[in-house]
């Protein structure tokens, strides 16, 4: 695994892309902070710009360096949550403007599975996740499933867990500064 992290992380630094296994579908991800690194998971994906990504976080720190403000309910949510959950939050910073959506919020996941939590610690910036399909093609559950376009499209693939079947992508749960809360994909 150290030695994927490693291959995966030289990637990402140099500005390229990667096809890596999260903790809840294979992702597409990038530099969160790159937004040229950003354009090319769009292109890739053929997805409209204004159809923002979400960022895979490891923790506290990482989420304040993103958010100023981060409402209580947002860690009440994360505490109690079973499952994988993606938070969109308000007013980001400290990210490629380009993986912003236009009511200026964020999705964020804290993520616990070993490969993206120590990449994450490596990067020490938030990690692009979007699902490893073309726009509008079904979420492949399983590296097998994953379009070859996708695959030749990334400059690196994790050689990990190809095997794996993976669960239900996760939660989403919009937060407003003003604390309200809608819940978006259960």
């Amino acid at each position: 695994m150290n030695e994927e992290i490693l291959k995966a992380y030289e990637v990402i630094k140099e500005g390229g892309i990667i096809l890596y296994p999260t903790d809840t579908v294979w992702g597409i991800g990038c530099d969160a902070t790159n937004p040229e690194a950003v354009a090319k998971i769009y292109k890739l994906k053929q997805r409209a710009e204004t159809q923002s990504m979400i960022v895979l976080m490891n923790g506290e720190k990482m989420m304040y360096n993103v958010f100023k403000d981060i409402p209580e309910v947002a860690w009440q949510i994360l505490d109690l949550s079973e499952k994988p959950t993606t938070l969109i939050l308000d007013g980001p910073r400290n990210v490629a403007p380009n993986i912003i959506a236009a009511d200026n919020s964020l999705g964020i996941r804290i993520v616990k599975e070993p490969f993206c939590f120590k990449l994450l610690e490596r990067m020490k910036k938030p990690l692009v996740s979007t699902s490893a399909n073309i726009s509008g093609q079904p979420t492949p559950i399983a590296f097998k499933d994953i379009n070859p376009e996708i695959i030749k499209g990334v400059d690196y693939v994790v050689n990990l867990y190809h095997d794996r079947v993976a669960g239900k992508p996760s939660t989403i749960i919009k937060l407003t500064k003003d604390s309200q809360v809608k819940v978006i994909r259960k």
